[in-house]
């Protein structure tokens, strides 16, 4: 996907602000240079205040990079990307983010036990001239978990640091029984999607078919006007 922006990409200065050794690893899996530089950004907006999760976690993932961005805006050698991420867990109305303890972790897992809840991921990108924001879902079945199940889970201290206190990609991946789209988005960060946005802005080739696209629409329905029923 990234291929036929390779050459700009690898002159650019990239920073991710985020600390997560797993958006790091998918990162790194389609060649991409970065730098950490974790974001200060205390992530206490309030989700009610927003039309959906996946809003509330744009919004988060923005702030993130809005932090690092002006720390780094008196830097002799500005980054070209700044990526920010933030992924929730949600279900029935209520976010599960990182339980602070066992006990916490314990009430989350026996809550999403043998149910589907969704997953959002918040993706923003930003460079010198432009910042796309965006987030995808994921929807994830998970298995009834009995309580010897979970007890040993958490022994495994895995559920600690995850937000819904599980990870799919380590000893939480047993507990999934399947999941409805991009498995790298319960990770973290969903691949395909940032891919994506991150080409269309660095291929011009690509926006100058988009735009013709765009155009060519707009022209035909000019050329055979209007015939929805009035």
């Amino acid at each position: 996907m990234l291929e036929p922006i390779r050459h700009a990409l690898d002159f650019q200065r990239i920073v991710l602000a985020s600390v997560s050794p797993r958006r790091s690893e998918i990162l790194h899996t389609v060649g991409l240079n970065f730098e950490i530089m974790p974001s200060l950004f205390e992530e206490d907006l309030d989700p009610r205040k927003f039309q959906s999760h996946g809003d509330y976690a744009v919004e988060t993932a923005y702030r993130k990079v809005l932090d690092v961005s002006e720390r780094l805006s008196n830097d002799p050698n500005p980054p070209d990307i700044i990526i920010g991420a933030d992924t929730v867990v949600s279900l029935d109305g209520k976010i599960y983010g990182k339980p602070e303890d066992a006990k916490m972790a314990y009430k989350f897992l026996e809550q999403l036990s043998g149910r589907q809840h969704t997953v959002h991921t918040g993706v923003v990108i930003k460079t010198k001239e432009a910042t796309i924001k965006f987030f995808e879902s994921t929807n994830v079945q998970m298995a009834y978990l009995a309580e010897d199940v979970i007890r040993g889970y958490i022994r495994t201290k895995e559920p600690l640091d995850k937000a819904g206190g599980y990870g799919i990609q380590g000893f939480g991946g047993s507990l999934i029984e399947k999941i409805d789209g991009d498995f790298y988005n319960v990770i973290g960060l969903p691949l395909y999607s940032f891919c994506k946005h991150l080409r269309w802005l660095y291929d011009d080739k690509l926006k100058r078919i988009e735009l013709s696209k765009t155009i060519g629409a707009e022209t035909h329905q000019s050329e055979n006007g209007d015939h929805s029923e009035k």
